[in-house]
């Protein structure tokens, strides 16, 4: 696929990052407002709520992290416009202000002093004069390096490793030389094959801060005494799948990077990059949480390889899965994007699974709804490092 002069339709933004969706979000600071949050979405269709469970009394590196994931989710370019609700006006503000920063029409609401009845009233007027504004926005067509795009893999069997995540390779190889921006992680998985990463870190620097990042996970399971990550990496669907130890994981994740492609740069979990390239990003191998810090770093679009089957979805980010699992292909296949089974029966050559990939990032780009998507996936997770105060 020649890729030299290849464009995809999307929204600009305020800042001038490019969004592939369009939505009005309801977006609670904490658990107290989810109820609220999810009251203003049911009175106004084309706004959606996005609910979690944490926000109260979180301190430190976490709540840092919670700022930092709920700023960069409003943030995003797939996002119009976002109306904010907190229980206290403090911690409403400062969302509210980070994501004003971006140019984005942006409001927030406390609940304290006013209840949920007067806060949905003016919050629900608020939503529907944004989701009427945003609904006048149109699409313009953009160079390819306007487009960000991350991936993750999950519920990984010998396929993946031999299939699906060399297809998200091969595309990786096909977007990084024309100036994307790209980003893997899933810090756990890679053990076992972290030298490999190291070797292909583009500076001492990045090679540096990459190594800091694998040792500080590390360091975490040593301190708790644990001698692996029995029952968890591998998952016991992973072993049913074939994949036997970490060291096996973590070479068929690693496909995700291509053959070509250099580490350019390393992040902290939800952290935006600077420049384009190929980054990695420090986070958990959970899906749906590492997806929602991809989308709070504010990627636009993901691919998400999968070999026994793996059904996450994401609010704002469209999750396009592909499987070269032809069992999982046939009795999951509402929830497959891509299917590059082809590849296992020698239909399908690495470049053409590729190209079938990139051809389906295009069309979503330009507004298709992925499975996940049409199927109502809407999982946001948000990542959490302690227990409360």
């Amino acid at each position: 696929m020649d890729l030299s002069k290849a464009t995809f339709w999307g929204f600009k933004r305020e800042n001038g990052r490019i969004g592939v969706r369009n939505h009005v979000i309801i977006l609670p600071v904490d658990d107290l407002s989810n109820a609220a949050a999810e009251a203003v979405a049911h009175n106004i269709k084309g706004a959606m709520a996005l609910p979690h469970p944490y926000g109260r009394l979180q301190f430190g590196a976490d709540l840092d992290l919670h700022f930092r994931t709920l700023i960069g989710t409003g943030s995003n370019p797939n996002v119009a416009a976002v109306v904010v609700i907190g229980i206290e006006d403090g911690w409403t503000k400062k969302i509210v202000d980070g994501i004003a920063a971006t140019g984005k029409p942006v409001v927030g609401f406390g609940i304290e002093g006013h209840g949920d009845h007067e806060t949905i009233h003016r919050a629900s007027k608020a939503a529907r004069e944004y989701v009427q504004w945003a609904s006048e926005k149109r699409r313009e067509e953009r160079p390819l390096k306007d487009l960000w795009v991350s991936t993750k893999c999950g519920e990984s069997d010998t396929t993946s490793g031999c299939g699906a995540n060399p297809t998200v390779g091969n595309a990786f190889d096909k977007l990084y030389p024309h100036g994307t921006t790209l980003v893997f992680g899933e810090t756990s998985e890679i053990t076992g094959g972290e030298m490999l990463v190291a070797e292909r870190c583009r500076t001492p620097e990045v090679r540096e801060k990459f190594m800091f990042m694998f040792n500080r996970y590390q360091d975490m399971i040593n301190r708790w005494k644990t001698d692996d990550l029995s029952e968890s990496q591998p998952t016991k669907g992973n072993i049913a799948g074939g994949l036997t130890t970490i060291e096996e994981k973590a070479l068929g994740n690693i496909q995700k990077i291509g053959r070509k492609c250099l580490v350019d740069g390393v992040l902290d979990k939800a952290e935006a990059p600077t420049h384009p390239g190929l980054w990695f990003m420090d986070s958990s191998s959970a899906a749906a949480e590492m997806v929602t810090l991809c989308a709070a770093a504010g990627y636009t679009v993901h691919f998400f390889p999968t070999g026994q089957g793996n059904v996450i979805g994401n609010p704002i980010l469209p999750v396009i899965k592909l499987c070269a699992n032809p069992k999982t292909v046939r009795t999951m296949g509402e929830h497959v994007d891509v299917d590059v089974s082809g590849l296992l029966r020698k239909e399908m050559n690495p470049d053409q699974a590729g190209d079938a990939l990139l051809e389906c990032m295009f069309r979503t780009a330009n507004g298709r709804l992925t499975a996940a998507e049409a199927l109502g996936h809407r999982e946001f997770v948000l990542t959490r490092l302690f227990e409360s105060a």
